[in-house]
């Protein structure tokens, strides 16, 4: 897996590289600026956990683990330091949670309960899946709870900085106002631009144009909410005076020795650029929009914090075939859990590594997928070859393998997916009739084990993701009515099928023989290549046998279908 070097045939780059390369010089010339020689280079990534971590946020994540990953292969340090924004505040209800829970509208993420009771808070509850499949992904990364940062007063110099200096970041937010704001294109992409535009467009403060867009936010002491107004702040005590809306209570919160806000999200964003040591942090391709993140964060880190902005790449959004919008706040989204179901984890990485971050691209998990395990199977196979070395190649090995895991799952013996799924589809069975099917039909191997983690995806697709109707389903009895109503041609076809058909079922050998019964009945032999006629009666001949076999004009592959069944079934379907 060691990369690095300079770029050749042998060594094609990709994104990837250069997003390494950004960060690295990042970090050199922050070094050189503050004589800090020691400084680990920081990748960093961020999500809220308001619900379902979806296949959109997971380019997050990837992202950063992926460049993370490139600069480690390089022998540099690095961390990927992933922040969740759990002190967020909690937006709305999703459809089918309790509409009791608009109560916590207005409170942090982490202070809302669970309304499944399987968790400490509405937070942890969408957390702890993600972190699973991140598991399963070899995504390893240091986590940091912003609840946590906030409350134990990590950020308090930080906060004081920004109060006292809110007059200049007045000037620079307001300058941006004047932009046009960015048109979000999903529900996905508008949520997310409620974060990085709308909040900080909102007045923190009463009309006093000191406290009007105060940069920072309490939560009400009372409610828990953050429906609150700054109403006076006194500079040399920083004690500041709110008001909250909803429950109308009066507090006065000291910044100094109580910790009980934080900073409106474009303050707090660069705030953590600065403290945390960012080199590298992506984001939606909204937040590099004109007044929008990044835009502001870049002259705020600057201009509040003596900092630079990390060099960051915008990622466009991820979409699910048949799901137009994708909602972190709805249920039913498809999550990284989800597509592992049925996606080896190398494969899932593929989709996020073989594509720059700027390409949209949709994730399907109907017939896609077993094309998209074809082209896996058929990109491996090149590179097992060195001379073919490309960037095709290069996302492989990124997806395939990381520092600290190795090379990820994957079957000891590679069976094509479609094979595994139409053998699952037409049995029904168990992982042991399964793959004694397999071996069958060509694929040998001593164990189950050595099939795995494939078979087991492909027979939770076959069970779960493919619709019923488009379900295979032997017939129980033979459809005798069909049987007796043969005409000549059908008749000697079935006739010489079960006259040669062996008792014992290999792939090769019942494949010669369906394809070769028209050529029979034409007075050709198995080998004989097939005129126009033949290639007529061998399409009426197999569907033929799927209505008899199957109920059905088309199905599985038929000889994968004969090997499935076994001989003795497929001659109690065919003969009344």
């Amino acid at each position: 897996m060691a990369r690095g070097g300079q770029a050749s045939q042998q060594n094609p780059t990709d994104w990837v590289t250069r997003a390494a390369d950004d960060a690295i010089r990042h970090a050199e010339q922050t070094r050189a600026h503050r004589g800090d020689t020691d400084r680990l280079i920081t990748c960093a990534s961020g999500a809220s956990p308001s619900g379902p971590i979806h296949l959109g946020n997971l380019r997050e994540f990837l992202t950063v683990h992926f460049v993370a990953e490139e600069i480690r292969s390089r022998g540099i340090p690095v961390r990927h330091l992933h922040s969740w924004d759990d002190y967020d505040r909690f937006r709305k209800v999703p459809a089918g949670v309790d509409e009791a829970w608009n109560e916590h509208i207005g409170r942090p993420l982490s202070a809302v309960p669970d309304p499944w009771e399987c968790h400490a808070s509405w937070a942890e509850h969408f957390k702890a899946p993600l972190r699973a499949a991140l598991a399963e992904l070899g995504v390893e990364m240091e986590e940091v709870s912003q609840t946590e940062q906030y409350r134990a007063g990590t950020y308090r110099d930080q906060i004081l900085t920004a109060v006292q200096r809110r007059g200049d970041i007045e000037t620079v937010m307001s300058r941006y106002r004047t932009k046009a704001a960015p048109v979000a294109e999903s529900e996905e992409e508008a949520e997310s631009l409620a974060d990085s535009v709308a909040i900080d467009d909102e007045p923190a403060g009463t009309g006093d144009d000191d406290l009007a867009r105060f940069p920072y936010k309490p939560y009400c002491r009372d409610c828990g909410r953050d429906t609150t107004t700054v109403t006076s702040y006194d500079d040399e005590t920083t004690d500041l005076a709110y008001t909250c809306r909803v429950c109308a209570f009066e507090g006065v919160t000291n910044l100094t020795t109580q910790h009980e806000g934080k900073l409106v999200w474009k303050v707090d964003w660069p705030m953590r650029w600065e403290f945390e040591g960012v080199d590298f942090e992506p984001g939606g391709v909204d937040h590099a929009s004109p007044g929008s993140s990044y835009t502001v964060g870049k002259e705020l880190v600057k201009d509040v914090y003596g900092g630079r902005a990390p060099s960051f790449v915008g990622y466009s959004f991820v979409g699910v075939a048949g799901m137009a919008k994708m909602s972190s706040s709805k249920g039913g989204v498809p999550t990284a859990a989800d597509a592992l179901k049925v996606l080896e984890a190398p494969i899932l990485r593929w989709l996020y590594a073989r594509r720059q971050p700027k390409q949209a691209f949709t994730v399907d998990f109907g017939p896609e997928v077993v094309r998209l395990y074809d082209e896996w199977d058929a990109l491996g196979k090149k590179a097992a070859n060195p001379a073919k070395r490309d960037a095709q190649v290069l996302a492989f090995e990124r997806a395939s393998a990381t520092a600290a895991a190795g090379t990820l799952p994957t079957p000891a013996v590679v069976v094509p997916f479609r094979v595994l799924s139409s053998v699952a589809d037409v049995t029904a069975g168990s992982a042991e009739l399964i793959s004694t099917t397999v071996t069958n039909v060509g694929h040998p191997h001593e164990t189950v084990a050595e099939l795995e983690p494939r078979l087991t995806k492909a027979m939770t697709w076959t069970s779960e993701f493919v619709p019923a109707e488009d379900r295979t389903t032997v017939r129980a009895t033979a459809d005798t009515e069909r049987l007796a109503g043969l005409n000549e041609d059908e008749q000697l076809w079935l006739a010489q099928l079960l006259d040669r058909m062996p008792d014992e079922l290999h792939l090769d050998e019942i494949t010669t023989l369906v394809y070769g019964v028209p050529k029979l009945a034409r007075g050709l032999g198995l080998d004989d290549a097939p005129t126009d006629q033949v290639k007529a009666d061998q399409k009426a001949f197999f569907n033929l046998l799927y209505n008899l076999l199957v109920d059905a004009d088309r199905g599985p592959r038929l000889p994968t279908l004969f090997v499935a069944l076994g001989a003795e079934k497929v001659r109690s379907l065919l003969q009344a």
